[in-house]
């Protein structure tokens, strides 16, 4: 019998963002004090399980929430560029309130093409790197458990390519909770289920940025 690997991808905890900006990839945007709450919670959580290998984007977000996990374990996470977010060509615009970015007319036109999306980076792009990172995660951690920490977008597309969705969707109907964990058990190579849990779910204040 094949031997069983799970890959966790982690999505890092509450970031200190108090002008409702889609930071993206920008540098600078940390966790705030609950998403480090968040951050020990999911590390408890995993306590008990037989996780060998680390890996996370290089964002600060990321690596923060990583953090408890590594000194809880005595491991040093890979930083891997393919698990970093999405590209948006939205980044650095506020999406709160009266003037977000989503309701001036001067940005419409990079909305034309929601299959793509026409406003970042390539969904299948997206699956494509996650599935190669995933896949490198399941090889070093083989028989054992690996954790993962990406972003929402990334966590999600590859889900929904996983379980053989579509891969356009309404970002509002997400199931990827800051600090929640998406796992793909595998058996050998072959994936044979995907789980999904909140171990930091009583600090999530919904709905959080989209896309973060």
């Amino acid at each position: 019998m094949a031997e069983t690997t799970v890959v966790h991808l982690l999505r890092h905890g509450e970031v200190h963002n108090p002008a409702n900006i889609l930071y993206g990839r920008l540098p600078g945007y940390h966790l705030s004090e609950t998403g480090k709450q968040m951050a020990e919670m999911v590390a408890k959580s995993v306590a008990g399980r037989d996780i060998t290998a680390l890996f996370s984007s290089p964002l600060e977000r990321a690596q923060e929430t990583v953090a408890p996990i590594a000194s809880s374990f005595g491991l040093e996470p890979t930083l891997d560029e393919r698990l970093i977010e999405a590209e948006n060509i939205f980044e650095g615009f506020s999406v709160a309130g009266g003037n977000g970015v989503f309701r001036s007319p001067r940005h419409y036109r990079h909305l034309w093409n929601p299959l793509r999306p026409s406003w970042g980076e390539r969904y299948t792009d997206v699956v494509r790197r996650m599935k190669s990172v995933i896949d490198t995660a399941r090889d070093a951690a083989r028989g054992h458990e690996a954790v993962l920490v990406s972003h929402q977008l990334p966590i999600w597309i590859i889900r929904l390519a996983a379980e053989g969705r579509r891969l356009p969707h309404d970002p509002r109907r997400r199931q990827c909770a800051l600090a929640s964990l998406t796992s793909f058990s595998f058996e050998g190579n072959r994936l044979v289920s995907v789980g999904y849990s909140e171990p930091a779910g009583a600090l999530v204040r919904r709905p959080a940025v989209p896309g973060a």
